[in-house]
């Protein structure tokens, strides 16, 4: 599969607002856009995570980015490095009809990740 890494920036902040705050990474070289199960690198240690690659259909957005979901974790990591290795792709990037909608969505993509790290460690 792919593997990506880069620093933190911020953007405009909207999937802290829609519950799922992540990690924005510009991206250099082009991976399928898409909504990935993922594991992140920061410092060192590896954590399960999400990423979505693409154009925020939804929103009318025309830049290409990664954005990494996080499982779990709640600190501050902007301007560090990270590397994320996209493990699954599990649905394609799409326009949805609201923002509720979207998340909606967001939760399923969030219980697949789980359930498949569950999965890796039993």
């Amino acid at each position: 599969m792919f593997k990506f890494w880069g620093k933190v920036r911020s953007h405009n902040k909207r999937g802290k607002t829609l519950g799922f705050p992540t990690a924005n990474v510009n991206l250099y070289k082009k991976i399928p856009e898409g909504v990935y199960i993922s594991k992140t690198k920061i410092s060192e240690k590896l954590y399960p995570s999400l990423t979505f690659i693409g154009t925020a259909k939804t929103f009318g957005e025309k830049r290409y980015h990664a954005e990494t979901y996080i499982l779990d974790f709640d600190k501050n990591i902007y301007d560090k490095w990270i590397s994320v290795k996209l493990l699954k792709k599990i649905r394609s990037n799409q326009k949805f009809n609201s923002v509720n909608d979207l998340i909606k969505q967001m939760k399923k993509d969030e219980v697949n990740a789980r359930k498949f790290f569950n999965k890796k460690t039993t």
